[in-house]
């Protein structure tokens, strides 16, 4: 049964979206269809920094330590980064530029510079070791690639040429070696030019890279920013308009997707200011939600509960914070109802909210709002309007009964274009009608609520970072001493899940766990690391195909976690 925040949800969305709206939809064609979209968003990133970095100007717009930097700075340190890469880097139109670095003003600042710069903003993952990065720079082949020091120690011996970046030094330090002549001319850039890499790690073992147009990242952000407008929308309705600047901490690594779509990127529309934190620490986020007056918190599950734990919780006014949300992983449903009890607005404080998107949606997909997630604090939400069509959709592609389980599927103007130099990948994700395959899968209620039960895809998320079981074992296999290799899931009240694997060592070898992992530590990143490792000199089981019968293992040594 639709509730009343439905209707007024709905209802807000529609005036904001309809024709004479802030955000009036148009359309506009794709492989030969038409989809929605946000007839008022700029056509490229350049065009969106330049419109909002002079809108918003003289506000604060990242806050680092000490440091405070306006949209009007910031944005002035991208051009010269820009006409650095042009002039002196020889940056061109597709060229792949590589960040590998933690968050900071400076990876912002590059990230702007290398798109206004006409190249493509390629997202390392900064908790790859040495192998995991040399072979995604190989993959999508970087031209150049900016690194602070502890991962450029890594890069060492890559093939791309590599900058350093002392990047906690203030701004202007960091990246004084960056200075471009203003006369250095600079690409327009359209909306179909590619924009950014990210790397998604499926079923398949390596991590790919998804490409994504500059439309498609600008759509994905204007697709948040409806999602915002309505709910100030509802707040003002209520006559609880904010009057304060709105603001956020940066707790997720820009190199996901969360945190580069809507809270680094969307933050120039709102004009936000964004609170950076290098490492998370949920005192430390307490600390500066109450300094810095925070009005939005969003980071994976855990850390929304670590905050609602914490023993000196009650000695920080967190009552600025309008809603705590959470995004990568499900939350736990009693999580849910603590947080609305303990922190939510019936104590001045945040109302529990929840995201479901995936890089290769740009992060678009479905939201649970407030008093609907109380009640379904089960469910990832409906879909996030207004350009997001979602589909339940068997193995041929065809829909689902309503309330029968399928593969959830999202298509809109957001969806990348496809993986970088994998079309066979690409044309396995997606079907013939253009909808993205998830490899989630799920049902929709009555009321059109998503409530994802199981995953097609051979993955671990651990506390948000997706993991994938072939990846690790085939690291294991590296071993000369292990014969088999099976890696799953296992239940953790911290992270949701973590890898747990089982291996059978080579007849006449030993093994043992503590071994195991620190082998694996020098070849993948910790958080892939099983935290369980069994040893099991009986061969491992077979399906009737000879594969490994994976779900009998998970079910035995997950009892045996648990025991």
């Amino acid at each position: 049964m639709r509730t009343a925040l439905d209707e007024r949800m709905d209802a807000t969305m529609a005036a904001l979206t309809g024709a004479g709206g802030m955000l009036a939809l148009g359309t506009v064609e794709r492989d030969g269809r038409a989809y929605p979209l946000i007839a008022a968003a700029p056509p490229s990133l350049p065009y969106y920094f330049a419109h909002y970095c002079a809108e918003h100007a003289d506000k604060t717009f990242l806050v680092a330590g000490e440091e405070r930097l306006t949209f009007a700075q910031t944005y002035a340190a991208a051009l010269r980064v820009a006409r650095a890469l042009a002039g002196t880097h020889g940056i061109g139109k597709g060229d792949r530029v590589g960040i590998a670095m933690r968050n900071s003003p400076s990876w912002i600042v590059l990230y702007m510079g290398i798109v206004i710069a006409g190249g493509v903003a390629t997202l390392l993952n900064g908790w790859w070791q040495a192998e995991e990065l040399a072979a995604a720079v190989a993959e999508v082949e970087c031209a150049l690639v900016f690194a602070d020091p502890p991962r450029a120690k890594r890069l060492a011996g890559i093939a791309a040429p590599v900058v350093t970046i002392e990047d906690m030094l203030p701004l202007d330090t960091a990246l004084a070696a960056l200075s471009g002549d203003d006369a250095v001319a600079l690409p327009a850039v359209a909306a179909t030019d590619h924009a950014t890499i990210l790397f998604t790690s499926g079923s398949t073992g390596q991590s790919k890279g998804a490409l994504a147009d500059h439309r498609g990242v600008v759509q994905g952000i204007f697709n948040y920013l409806a999602q915002a407008l309505m709910m100030l929308g509802l707040a003002a309705q209520d006559g609880n308009a904010p009057t304060e600047q709105p603001s956020t901490l940066l707790t997720l690594p820009l190199f996901h997707v969360t945190a580069e779509i809507p809270v680094m990127l969307q933050s120039f529309a709102m004009g936000r200011k964004l609170v950076l934190m290098p490492k998370w620490d949920a005192g430390e986020a307490m600390r500066l939600i109450e300094r810095e007056r925070i009005s939005y918190f969003v980071g994976v599950p855990l850390m929304s509960f670590e905050i609602l734990t914490h023993p000196d919780r009650a000695r920080h006014d967190l009552s600025t914070v309008t809603d705590f949300a959470a995004g990568g992983a499900a939350r736990p449903v009693e999580h849910v109802r603590r947080i609305d009890a303990e922190m939510g607005g019936a104590n001045g404080g945040g109302a529990p909210l929840i995201g479901y998107g995936l890089t290769e949606t740009n992060a678009v997909g479905t939201g649970n709002w407030r008093s609907n997630y109380i009640a379904k604090p089960d469910s990832a939400g409906r879909p996030s309007a207004p350009l997001v069509d979602l589909a339940i959709l068997d193995d041929a592609g065809a829909a689902v009964t309503q309330g029968e389980r399928g593969e959830v599927c999202i298509r809109s103007i957001c969806n990348f274009i496809g993986y970088w130099n994998r079309p066979e990948a690409t044309a396995a994700c997606m079907t013939a009608d253009g909808f993205f395959r998830t490899g989630d899968i799920g049902y929709l209620d009555p009321d059109g609520y998503l409530f994802i039960v199981d995953r097609k895809k051979d993955i671990i998320i651990r506390g948000g970072e997706n993991i994938s079981c072939q990846e690790v074992e085939a690291a294991l296999y590296t071993h000369p001493a292990v014969a088999e290799a099976a890696v799953f899931g296992l239940a953790d009240e911290r992270f949701g899940e973590v890898p747990g694997a089982v291996v059978q060592p080579r007849d006449g070898a030993t093994l043992d766990e503590a071994g195991l992992q620190a082998f694996l530590g020098e070849h993948i990143a910790a958080f892939k690391v099983p935290a369980r490792i069994w040893v099991s000199q009986a061969a491992l089981p077979r399906l009737g195909t000879e594969k490994i019968d994976k779900v009998a293992l998970r079910n035995t040594y997950r009892a045996l976690a648990m025991a």
